[in-house]
């Protein structure tokens, strides 16, 4: 495609686009800051209980890199399916994406975390050696926190779908607060008197209490009524026209026709 100087204005931006790409971009990414620097605070509270546990903790984290990514992959698609569906004015098909998403977030996280729990010496003896004393830490802590993906996963799946319509702040405050509000504090205070296992029980507490603030806003808040773009009353969506020559049959298949020298050769 040739822009020609004729057509600069083309390259001038929608300032309507880039607001709401800045508006609606940010908190998106905020949440993956929230996430990062949640797990910096933890991973410095899980070093004052010695190597050890520091070292199961590393093995249990590789494991758990992989446990997530289905539920980020169905959340994302369930924002874009959603989101076409919300311009359709299919709402019926919205609340059925999320359905379908939570379903298999359940499938897919549960099909990766069963094996992980039953094969847990092998699952860990990847990365840790044998006879470690970190080995029997990990599969400890693998019990009691890695379910909790089963239910962040429920939370990336209502996220990503109320995230289709331009609903992204209650999503961010919503992890802030369980992570931050929930987490953080729950490994804290908890620690004089469960020791590590403090640590271990605030993944599911905190997950959990993402979950319901999810489905809650999700059942009761007022996302649906959130725009991706400020809409414009006076403007009107101008169809497609149908080119008025028959496509060129060079660029599209067609079948063969003889040309007036080939028929005279026949």
């Amino acid at each position: 495609m040739w822009i020609s100087r004729h057509e600069r204005h083309l390259y001038k931006p929608d300032w309507i686009i880039l607001r709401a790409l800045i508006v609606k971009g940010v908190p998106m990414g905020l949440q993956m800051i929230l996430i990062s620097m949640a797990m910096i605070a933890m991973i410095a509270m899980i070093n004052r209980h010695g190597t050890a546990t520091t070292a199961a903790y590393g093995a249990a984290l590789q494991l758990w890199t992989y446990i997530q990514m289905p539920a980020m992959a169905i959340g994302a698609a369930c924002s874009s399916m959603a989101a076409q569906n919300v311009g359709a004015g299919r709402w019926e098909r919205v609340n059925a994406t999320a359905r379908q998403g939570v379903l298999f977030n359940f499938l897919m996280t549960g099909a990766l975390i069963l094996p992980i729990i039953v094969f847990d010496h092998a699952t860990l003896s990847l990365f840790l050696p044998g006879g470690s004393p970190s080995l029997e830490i990990g599969r400890h802590l693998n019990h009691i926190a890695v379910w909790s993906f089963l239910f962040f996963g429920v939370t990336f799946v209502v996220s990503g779908v109320v995230r289709a319509t331009g609903a992204v702040i209650p999503p961010l405050l919503i992890l802030g607060a369980a992570l931050w509000g929930i987490r953080i504090p729950f490994a804290i205070l908890l620690q004089p008197r469960m020791g590590a296992d403090a640590i271990w029980w605030s993944f599911p507490t905190s997950a959990i209490c993402a979950m319901l603030a999810s489905l809650a806003y999700y059942r009761w808040g007022g996302w649906r009524k959130a725009r991706m773009l400020a809409g414009d009353t006076q403007s009107v969506a101008i169809p497609s026209e149908v080119p008025s020559q028959p496509p060129s049959p060079v660029a599209d298949e067609c079948p063969h026709i003889e040309s007036p020298a080939e028929e005279s050769i026949s």
